[in-house]
């Protein structure tokens, strides 16, 4: 649903009075419409889909009308020009072609949903997705901020058919109109054309097209001139890094602010598979702490801390210079210091000793979810190490599979299917793609700023959201992480951001703020709300409203 493990292994081997009253300009007639299209966008492969809904949501006690849309806009890749191409340009193949063979294009879904009664100029609209790459952004709409919320349990497998779906009080509509943004070839959307997956699937490519996305968006539903923000999660922060960067360098839109949820900005230190790139023990350091979390919450230690928040400062400490120092001496630390390091490694995470000694002191992502409950034939999550599940196969060195995707991901796609087509009124004859593998097509190579092509496979694109911040010193960032996800640790995130490119004043621009939950931090119902006042408050804290 995320950042997914193979995709990581890949790595190293996601004005009318309706305006007045917040709600988005009707539609054009199909014939006026059609008249304002070129004749090269006629000849595409997709037109553009709405359906209109309107209903309410209750956040806090306070009720929020809204008006939903829900439907398709058609994007194009980089470099894309609207203007009719004539017989015989070489753009459009020569004479023969230019008739037969559009460009390649998608047609991405998404879901808005507006307050009504805010008048647009100054309502903050909020571009939210998910990552993968190769994930739609269901979980992000029925998880933690649409009007709706499906029920799930909260460290353990969801039981089967009929969900709940429940008046969401987290929703964000209390503080900023949303928009769910599918990624190309996922949700309802579609990509066709030649060459189509290398046109839309790849760190720039997709990055170019949200940027795509988001100015037709501005421009169909009349949003130019209200704050704006962005918000991803997992790949999605990964994608929010290059698609700020274009969007504020190249298309001259500034942001009032970048929400993160479940970092990684930079691949080489990702927990998953980092035996495949020795010498570089920065994911070891980085995964302790949430290893520690994560033997904390399975109660696992001994003695048992009394004080997460306190445990892990301590671990955070220990990981930052003695456990840094030992793996940066490799074969040649000192039997007493590696005796040491061990004896702190068993009492952080509850590993047996005979167990770290033969790893080298470096445990992968993968082995601490196989090894953690292996005495019970139990294998601990990934996403959100609080689940567990049997183990697939006891001989395995590393965790077959994920426990929280098994257990909520049925109620989330099984919830959504039902709602969109009930209540939003959309995709009755159409197939929803929660999730498509993208994998073999997949380009990892970047082009970082005023920099060469990057080769894959290890991107990293702290240069790009730290060039977005020098290019435009007002944008805020607002960081959110989960001590118990180990696809992209917390503590990761805060040593991006301890290293980001740009000047120490910038610095004050970055928040941080931690939960008691996983990468999908929302998951969890107290951290829900936190996020939700978290992020509530940074939009009104940036969005430049007058006081």
């Amino acid at each position: 649903m995320n950042v997914t493990r193979s995709a990581l292994a890949t790595l190293l081997l996601l004005a009318s009075t309706a305006l007045s009253q917040g709600a988005p300009p009707s539609p054009k007639p199909a014939a006026e419409a059609s008249s304002d299209k070129s004749d090269a966008a006629s000849k595409g492969y997709f037109k553009p889909e709405q359906a209109d809904s309107d209903g309410s949501v209750t956040v806090s006690g306070q009720k929020i009308d809204y008006h939903a849309v829900v439907g398709t806009l058609v994007v194009h890749p980089r470099d894309w020009d609207d203007a009719p191409q004539k017989p015989g340009d070489d753009k459009a193949g020569g004479d023969s072609d230019a008739d037969k063979i559009p460009s390649p294009e998608a047609a991405m879904s998404y879901v808005a949903y507006f307050k009504k009664g805010s008048p647009p100029a100054t309502r903050p609209i909020m571009f939210l997705y998910n990552g993968g790459p190769g994930s739609s952004t269901v979980w992000l709409h029925m998880g933690a901020f649409g009007p709706r919320r499906v029920v799930t349990l909260d460290d353990a497998h969801a039981p089967a058919a009929p969900y709940q779906l429940v008046n969401n009080d987290s929703s964000l509509l209390d503080a900023t109109d949303l928009v769910f943004i599918d990624a190309p070839g996922t949700g309802f959307g579609r990509i066709a054309g030649p060459g189509k997956e290398k046109a839309f699937w790849g760190v720039d490519p997709d990055a170019h097209a949200f940027a795509d996305f988001i100015t037709g968006f501005l421009t169909k539903f009349g949003r130019w001139n209200s704050p704006k923000y962005l918000f991803g999660e997992s790949y999605g922060t990964t994608r929010s890094a290059v698609l700020v960067k274009i969007l504020e360098t190249e298309k001259d839109i500034d942001f009032n602010g970048v929400v993160l949820l479940s970092q990684i900005l930079n691949f080489e230190n990702s927990p998953d598979g980092p035996e495949f790139n020795p010498g570089n023990d920065l994911p070891y350091v980085l995964s302790l702490p949430t290893y520690a979390a994560t033997a904390f919450y399975h109660k696992k230690l001994k003695p048992m801390p009394e004080d997460l928040r306190a445990f892990l400062t301590e671990v955070e400490q220990f990981a930052t210079y003695d456990y840094a120092q030992a793996l940066g001496w490799g074969n040649t630390l000192p039997d007493d210091d590696r005796k040491a390091i061990v004896e702190k490694l068993v009492k952080y995470t509850g590993l047996p000793e005979a167990y770290i000694r033969k790893a080298n002191l470096r445990v992968s992502g993968g082995e601490f979810e196989k090894t953690l409950q292996d005495d019970d034939d139990t294998t601990t999550g990934r996403l959100d190490t609080r689940f567990s599940g049997p183990t697939m196969d006891p001989l395995s060195k590393e965790a077959d599979y994920d426990p929280q995707s098994a257990a909520i991901s049925s109620a989330y796609v099984s919830a959504f299917n039902d709602y969109v087509r009930h209540d939003l009124h959309f995709g009755q004859d159409k197939v929803f793609k929660p999730e498509i593998d993208v994998g073999k097509f997949w380009s990892f190579t970047h082009s970082p700023p005023n920099g060469e092509g990057q080769t894959a496979p290890f991107v990293n694109v702290m240069p790009d959201l730290a060039a977005a911040m020098k290019y435009n010193p007002d944008l805020k960032v607002l960081i959110n992480g989960g001590y118990y996800d180990l696809a992209t640790p917390y503590f990761a995130a805060v040593w991006e951001m301890r290293h980001l490119p740009i000047p120490r004043k910038l610095m004050d621009n970055i928040d941080f703020k931690t939960y008691e939950s996983g990468h999908m931090v929302y998951a969890h119902a107290p951290s829900l709300k936190e996020i939700h006042d978290n992020v509530a408050a940074f939009v009104t804290g940036t969005n430049n409203e007058k006081k």
